[in-house]
């Protein structure tokens, strides 16, 4: 299936794409790819971005999903890339899909398990970027006000 033909989904890293997409923002439907990173993955692939992503062929696939597990070797430059200086390996490596998932899942337990400060507000429920928390993010119904008989 060299030959451009149409498919109306692709898959692509474990997630099924529109076709009618155009290739960058179909690479961005990917959960881990911005559309940035999709652009230079096309530039780097020699892809159209221009092209619809139901005529990519099988190879042109193959080589973006390629580039996903290696993007060192393609010349996509570290600060692109979604988990820099791995906890575990301390290497770059972009994660998509489900690996994106489990790693932030593992990273949070780690947080609760060492007892961080950011661990106890996850485990806690409560805001961990440094949001206020005086009047927003509360849970429950309202306590204390009546509404209005009329």
């Amino acid at each position: 299936m060299s030959e451009r033909s149409y498919r109306h989904v692709v898959r692509i890293a474990e997630t099924d794409v529109s076709g009618e997409l155009k290739v960058p923002w179909g690479l961005a439907e990917v959960k881990g790819i911005g559309y940035t990173l999709a652009l230079y993955l096309c530039r780097v692939l020699k892809i159209d971005p221009g092209m619809k992503t139901g005529y990519l062929t099988d190879e042109e696939l193959k080589r973006v999903e390629e580039a996903l597990k290696n993007p060192r070797e393609y010349g996509i430059p570290s600060w692109m890339l979604n988990r820099r200086k791995d906890y575990s390996t301390g290497n770059d490596v972009h994660l998509v899909s489900s690996d994106l998932i489990f790693y932030v899942k593992q990273d949070i337990e780690r947080e609760k398990r060492i007892k961080s400060y950011r661990g106890i507000r996850h485990s806690l429920g409560l805001k961990v970027r440094g949001q206020r928390t005086r009047t927003t993010g509360r849970i429950g119904g309202t306590v204390g006000v009546r509404k209005q008989r009329r």
